[in-house]
């Protein structure tokens, strides 16, 4: 077993397909092929399932990526730390998280404190139910998302199940984010019922869609009229333009402190905001350096919110 052959398995992994890793890797399909091949000889296991529409980690191959990714990092880090030609090494990190301003903050500070030569990082603001299966298959080291009275019973037992850890951020009240001109704007409070008359706003799920998986509380409330998107931008247009609501913290992102508010929901419900790690891995340096940087923006908006008791920032 090389090390080489690890960088493979991650790059295929990641990837999800044999033929875009070996384009990013400038390596012929034949011979990445060839080198699963004999990894899988050599351990004893099958790492993929291969079928007409790709390829797919099985068991003992998401158990062998977990390993694979803390021997290559350790390998880097010593590298880096020891090597004659520490400009070659690169740092790996990948994050997966729902629909939050603070976690892209975070990431950019992440990213331009890093002084390394060369480093691949990914942001992945997606689906509920993808944040679960990128850390449960390694895809990224970490991921963040919201639990709540609501809907722990079934996320906090399909995090149990994938052997996947929560630790909590923060806990805040609801907010819902409208226009500076909606009739809403201007109270102290809304209360659920306040809502009805106007268009709500969600994140799109997928396939896997259930009201559990929505990144917004209150998703149980029957409601007249819905609009769905896929991302922060097209929200934060249909914030500015309609009078319609979206369910949040009531954390603004950059691109929402002009012509947006957020107002408290009247409610004991809570979002208790944390991220995600699998339990066969530790954080590396470079994952544990970005969630430092994720509670000192947590830091900065102490304050702004209605927070459920002490903000709850791990480690304080």
């Amino acid at each position: 077993m090389t090390l080489q052959q690890l960088r493979y398995l991650i790059a295929i992994a990641e990837r999800e397909s044999i033929n875009s890793a070996a384009r990013d890797l400038y390596i012929s399909q034949s011979s990445l092929s060839v080198a699963v091949r004999d990894l899988e000889e050599e351990l004893g296991v099958i790492i993929f399932t291969r079928t007409s529409r790709g390829i797919t980690l099985t068991n003992d191959g998401i158990e062998l990526l977990g390993y694979a990714r803390q021997v290559v990092e350790q390998a880097d880090l010593m590298l880096e730390r020891y090597g004659s030609n520490s400009g070659a090494t690169h740092g790996r990190l990948a994050i997966s998280s729902q629909h939050y301003a603070f976690v892209v903050r975070a990431f950019i500070e992440f990213a331009n404190a890093r002084k390394e030569e060369g480093y691949e990082f990914t942001l992945r603001e997606t689906r509920t139910a993808e944040v679960i299966d990128d850390v449960r298959t390694f895809r990224s080291d970490l991921g963040v998302l919201y639990l709540s009275t609501y809907n722990e019973r079934v996320v906090g037992k399909r995090l149990e199940d994938e052997g996947l850890s929560f630790t909590s951020l923060f806990r805040a009240h609801p907010h819902v984010f409208v226009r500076e001109g909606h009739p809403l704007a201007s109270c102290a409070s809304v209360r659920t019922d306040d809502l009805a008359p106007y268009p709500r706003f969600t994140f799109e799920q997928g396939p896997q869609s259930s009201l559990y998986y929505s990144e917004e509380p209150f998703s149980a409330l029957p409601h007249a009229r819905r609009i769905i998107a896929s991302d922060r931008a097209t929200l934060t247009g249909l914030l500015r333009h309609m009078d319609g609501f979206l369910v949040s913290t009531g954390v603004r992102s950059d691109e929402m402190f002009e012509g947006i508010v957020a107002v408290p929901i009247e409610t004991d419900e809570v979002m208790d905001v944390g991220y995600i790690t699998h339990g066969q891995r530790q954080l590396g340096p470079l994952a544990a350096d970005y969630v430092s940087r994720l509670k000192r923006q947590i830091q900065d908006f102490e304050g702004t919110l209605q927070l459920s008791g002490d903000l709850a920032i791990e480690g304080q």
